[in-house]
């Protein structure tokens, strides 16, 4: 069980091993890595001073001026700025998709494209979103994407959107999500120093369907990574592209 790879390519190549299935929640895309500001679509463009610049103003949650700033750089691009990002994004799909193992099951990240996913998910990878699977007898919900925040990534979407994808999921025995429910120690990012977005539709779920595990990422550096709430075990698999370390699921 992987998330938030942010392309840590040679580490995915590995996360299969010794595993009947690789479970992917998202993110695979690395814009601008925040603890290497060297790292990523962002300063490959403009470099890493700008890019430190970047992960200062949004830090500081000054997101206006985070956009401003932004704008100014792309606006010395002699690009389509959507058609710059999307062979960028496109390149490091085509070499994290070709490391997957089969079977893959996998979901999207808020900072992933799901239009792209179709032509690079192989065979062995499969896709959900909403939807409902049995791997080695046991049922798995997932839900992709985000909800909607001042941060704009690519796949954030409404409240009710999501909570539609979650009704659609019903009841399993472990519920797959990018980002986690709405509850406070799961989703404070203590290097980053600010609350994520949770979903309520989704914790409201977990109370009312009890699946055994709810399995989430999106929070890179958590205050807590693993609690129960009611019957269910709440575990934030990790910030893969940091640890490079898979979260195994043992029943």
């Amino acid at each position: 069980m992987v998330s938030d790879v942010h392309g840590n390519t040679e580490a995915l190549a590995r996360a299969g091993d010794g595993a009947d299935a690789l479970v992917c929640l998202g993110d695979l895309v690395l814009f601008l890595d925040y603890a290497d500001h060297s790292r990523g679509i962002f300063p490959d463009l403009f470099g890493a001073e700008n890019a430190s610049m970047l992960v200062e103003l949004r830090t500081a949650r000054r997101f206006d001026d985070a956009r401003e700033f932004g704008r100014k750089l792309w606006a010395t691009v002699d690009s389509d700025r959507a058609a710059v990002i999307e062979r960028a994004v496109r390149k490091q799909y085509a070499e994290m998709f070709a490391v997957l193992p089969t079977p893959t099951y996998a979901t999207y990240g808020n900072v992933d494209i799901p239009s792209l996913w179709p032509e690079y998910a192989g065979p062995g990878t499969t896709v959900l979103d909403g939807e409902r699977i049995e791997i080695g007898g046991r049922v798995f919900g997932f839900v992709g994407g985000g909800l909607r925040t001042p941060m704009r990534t690519p796949y954030e979407i409404s409240d009710e959107e999501y909570a539609a994808k979650i009704e659609a999921v019903g009841e399993v025995d472990v519920l797959c999500t990018h980002i986690p429910p709405d509850v406070p120690e799961l989703l404070y990012d203590t290097v980053a120093r600010r609350f994520e977005r949770g979903s309520r539709a989704l914790l409201d779920a977990i109370h009312r369907t009890r699946p055994k595990y709810a399995l989430f990422g999106h929070v890179h550096q958590p205050l807590v990574r693993r609690m129960r709430v009611g019957a269910t075990e709440c575990v934030n698999v990790g910030h893969f592209a940091g640890t490079s370390r898979p979260w195994a699921l043992e029943w």
